[in-house]
């Protein structure tokens, strides 16, 4: 017996529009070194590839250096900021619900993989009242590998219960797109998202420009798993 198709989404930039929180923080941290603070619309290319590399490219935004046990320093004190005020502003994409239904109805099961560690993530989704809507939450930490390194892709399509051969990713990055093609799985982007990059370029097989299009491209690339 097969086991139900699994679509394994990314989180920010992905499933939320978290800039707002994120980039809060980080001019948290920011203003209290006497920085200037960075506007949300310029840090969120930024965002996606963890509290500390975020914190490191908005001290680059002003040509700062610090030393690794300053910004030790401060990728807690985000962590900590962050983890108060993790969805003062944060919020599902538009047509979100709408398309994690139609696909619920279809007989898809869902999985978050995210570079974001595992408790902010699940914290996250709790207050947003999504938590139900996942079989697995696995961040950067949950293995101890982050994306794009297959492992953690595959460990969590495990953990959901799902099948390598019968799973879908969905990004917004390049960490999305590399981790799924290392895994072997058909990926989809999302042009919304945050990434310097844009998601075409980085050829995922489906492009997607609002989540009312996701069932449609589900549909397109689960066509081969009625096969198996």
């Amino acid at each position: 017996m097969t086991s139900s198709p699994l679509i394994v989404f990314d989180l920010d930039g992905t499933l939320v529009d978290t800039a707002p929180d994120l980039v809060g923080a980080l001019n948290f941290v920011l203003q209290r070194e006497g920085l200037p603070l960075v506007p949300v619309a310029s840090a969120r290319t930024m965002i996606g590839a963890g509290a500390r590399k975020l914190i490191e490219r908005g001290l680059e935004l002003e040509g700062r250096a610090m030393s690794v046990a300053d910004i030790d320093r401060l990728t807690v004190d985000f962590i900590a900021y962050y983890r108060e005020h993790i969805a003062d502003a944060s919020k599902p994409f538009e047509g979100l619900y709408a398309a994690l239904d139609e696909l619920e109805g279809r007989g898809f099961r869902f999985a978050v993989c995210t570079n974001k560690l595992e408790g902010l993530s699940k914290l996250l989704l709790a207050k947003l009242d999504m938590t139900k809507r996942f079989a697995a939450i696995c961040g950067a930490d949950t293995f101890g590998v982050a994306k794009p390194d297959p492992t953690i892709l595959r460990q969590t399509i495990a953990r959901a219960g799902g099948d390598v051969s019968r799973s879908i990713m969905v990004g917004d990055s390049g960490p999305d797109v590399g981790v799924a093609r290392r895994a072997g799985i058909p990926v989809i982007g999302v042009a919304f998202g945050y990434t310097e990059i844009p998601i075409a370029e980085l050829k995922p097989d489906i492009v997607i420009g609002h989540m009312r299009e996701l069932p449609g491209a589900v549909k397109n690339l689960a066509a081969s798993f009625a096969s198996q």
